[in-house]
């Protein structure tokens, strides 16, 4: 069975696409699409396990993140 996703938010100040987006999930979490890190230093920071990513996503949507 796939993931069920439940649309939270669009960053109200991106334009004009309102990407970064949260959505809920019905496994109890939450997918983010936001900004691809690129940035060397920051990656080289991060032990990102093979099969995983990360994406950056503005102070503005954290108000967006409260249980359903």
């Amino acid at each position: 069975a796939g993931m069920d996703l439940t649309f939270v938010a669009k960053d109200p100040g991106s334009e004009p696409s309102g990407s970064p987006t949260l959505y809920h999930t019905d496994r109890q979490s939450w997918v983010v699409q936001g900004w691809v890190v690129t940035d060397p230093d920051a990656l080289a920071a991060m032990d990102i396990p093979e099969g995983e990513t990360c994406v950056e996503i503005p102070d503005r949507l954290i108000p967006f993140f409260q249980p359903r």
